[in-house]
């Protein structure tokens, strides 16, 4: 068998194509069968001090390394963005004017992560070809063929399924209901348009918008106007914290077909970043006004939320990678921040009984003392008073 590297042959051993592996050429040689190792693959030969061919070793595709399944599945995941939306989860439960329940709690938190876990297994599936053209993606597990991609659908089905089911038999039937649109919203709108059109990014706010709802409904079993309020700082976030990242990302998501704002139009890019950042500081004011804090909390995040703006304006006035990375950079320690602060001046604890519930039964009291007082004016003297 013969192989060509440019203009240079050499002769080579290689009985079938399985032996086929890739060739350092120094000087032509004559290639001699390695022994395989346990794994059945041949190993790597010492570098030659006299020039003989070097052989790399030859892997199948795919292949899984012994001991890595469960790291495997972490990337698949993406476990940092997956413990973000749990943690905008844990946001919305415990904001909730509601009893803090650990056993909703913990199924809400556990089944939101199992349901975000398998939206980010199924987009990487939808998007092994596009990765592969990206520097920050090209390493995923299914572009180098580390998993399979029945083996990564495999892995979003049992998590989706699991996950939904905790939502649903552990906290209730609308927390369940955001959960499952929102997989179907990440996976058949949001990921296909990324190639289509620069709403993906609207899109893609609202589902980083939608866990702390999830967490709210898991926890109160509704959603009111401070649930909105959350869930608006969250939709807010996303278009500093993504636009400021996509800015030195324009080459890769350009050479992959992606329809981003930083890329089709770098103006709307920095406007919008500096909108939504304002857009923060205005929902973080409304907190106290619907009840959901005190009114120390329009204060205290004053400083935070006027200094995200003030980064947002630099990246506005002078777009480059220097004010685009302090932006972005700042955004992951501004969310945190907030939902501390939002949780540290909470209107009003409830420990025992959900919210509402002491009103009601007070409510309720009164309108039977009423209608029996008013029983009293309207029957006879010795009904009303009963026998002597």
């Amino acid at each position: 068998m013969i192989l060509f590297k440019g203009i240079r042959r050499v002769q080579t051993q290689l009985k079938t194509p399985v032996d086929l592996v890739l060739i350092r050429y120094s000087t032509a040689a004559t290639i001699s069968p390695s022994p395989q190792d346990d794994r059945g693959v041949n190993p790597l030969p010492p570098v030659s001090q006299s020039g003989k061919v070097q052989l790399l070793p030859w892997m199948p595709s795919p292949y899984t390394i012994p001991g890595k399944t469960f790291s495997q599945y972490k990337k698949l995941s993406k476990f940092r963005l997956t413990s973000l939306v749990v943690i905008t989860t844990m946001g919305g439960y415990a904001m909730a004017p509601a009893a803090f329940d650990p056993a909703s709690f913990a199924m809400c938190t556990l089944g939101t992560g199992l349901v975000s876990a398998a939206a980010n297994a199924i987009n990487q599936y939808h998007e092994v070809p596009f990765d592969s053209q990206m520097s920050r993606t090209k390493n995923r597990l299914l572009v180098t063929g580390q998993m399979t991609p029945l083996h990564a659908v495999t892995f979003a089905a049992v998590s989706a399924t699991a996950g939904l089911s905790m939502l649903y038999f552990g906290t209730n039937g609308l927390t369940a209901a955001l959960g499952a649109g929102n997989l179907f919203l990440y996976t058949t709108i949001y990921t296909p348009m990324k190639r289509i059109s620069i709403v993906n990014t609207w899109v893609g706010s609202i589902v980083g918008a939608i866990p702390p709802l999830m967490g709210w409904a898991g926890c109160a079993g509704t959603l009111d106007a401070g649930a909105m309020i959350l869930a608006g700082v969250l939709y807010a976030w996303q278009f500093p914290h993504f636009n400021a990242l996509s800015w030195n990302l324009r080459p890769d998501y350009s050479r992959a077909g992606y329809r981003m704002m930083a890329v089709t139009n770098p103006g709307l890019c920095r406007r919008t970043a500096l909108r939504y950042s304002l857009a923060i500081a205005g929902l973080s004011v409304m907190a106290p006004v619907l009840d959901v804090t005190n009114y120390w909390f329009a204060l205290e995040t004053l400083p935070l939320n006027a200094y995200f703006a003030y980064l947002a304006y630099r990246f506005y006035e002078k777009s480059d990678s220097g004010s685009s990375r302090k932006l972005f950079r700042f955004s992951l320690i501004h969310l945190p921040a907030l939902m501390l602060l939002f949780l540290a001046n909470k209107k009003e604890w409830y420990f025992s009984k959900p919210a509402g519930e002491e009103k009601k039964k007070d409510s309720t009291y009164n309108a039977i003392k009423q209608s029996a007082s008013s029983l009293g004016n309207v029957l006879p003297v010795a009904v009303a008073e009963g026998p002597r």
